[in-house]
């Protein structure tokens, strides 16, 4: 068994452990009939994606998005380097944006992260990486270290969503809060990155609407 989740038979293996750990989850299991794998390519593209995303509308992060992509090409930290402050004004991103892109690219292309080695890491030591750049929140880096490296145990436990869907799971007058839901969560390893995706498509169905990042 890696530990990884790359395919959706993995995702299959992750669901039948889960409902064999937890009955809660198993009643979710059963009331959720798609749990996608979702997985993109690793790199700075997706973890670019990732920073865009926080705190703005999926409409907005696409069009920043969008315009990053055609400003910047190649989509790489030494090129947003090269563009400067113009470029990254034009493409959209806030003053606090901007600075956590240049953090990063500047920690890239000192070498002290390498995005490609953070795969053969742990996800403890791959977190401490991340999170060690200035702006990159616990959020983030789990989002990116779940969906484009595919850790198989990352739960990204400060996501509201995923709060709310366990509130619902678990019949909660409100939701748990971070520390709450990262506990709760503990029982579910080594198959929390599974559960994060089950949770977060059983609040699409109860809510009508994607909340996957």
């Amino acid at each position: 068994m890696t530990n990884t989740i790359d395919t959706d038979d993995d995702i299959k293996v992750g669901l039948a452990a889960l409902a064999s750990i937890c009955p809660v989850l198993k009643d979710v299991i059963a009331q959720t009939p798609d749990v996608p794998l979702r997985r993109t390519e690793p790199g700075f593209a997706s973890l670019a994606s990732i920073i865009i995303s926080q705190q703005v509308s999926k409409q907005s992060a696409a069009a920043i998005y969008g315009r990053m992509e055609e400003y910047i090409a190649p989509l790489t930290a030494k090129r947003y380097l090269e563009l400067g402050e113009e470029a990254w004004i034009k493409i959209g991103l806030s003053r606090p944006k901007q600075r956590t892109f240049l953090a990063l690219c500047e920690t890239i292309e000192r070498g002290d992260i390498v995005l490609d080695e953070l795969s053969a890491m742990t996800a403890a030591d791959a977190m401490e990486k991340l999170v060690a750049v200035k702006g990159i929140g616990p959020w983030t880096a789990e989002v990116y270290l779940l969906f484009a490296v595919g850790h198989r145990d990352i739960f990204p436990a400060g996501d509201l969503a995923l709060q709310q869907a366990a509130a619902d799971a678990y019949g909660l007058e409100q939701r748990p809060s971070d520390k709450k839901l990262r506990a709760m969560a503990e029982s579910w390893a080594p198959w929390r990155g599974v559960a994060a995706r089950l949770l977060w498509a059983f609040y699409a169905v109860k809510k009508g609407r994607a909340a996957m990042p």
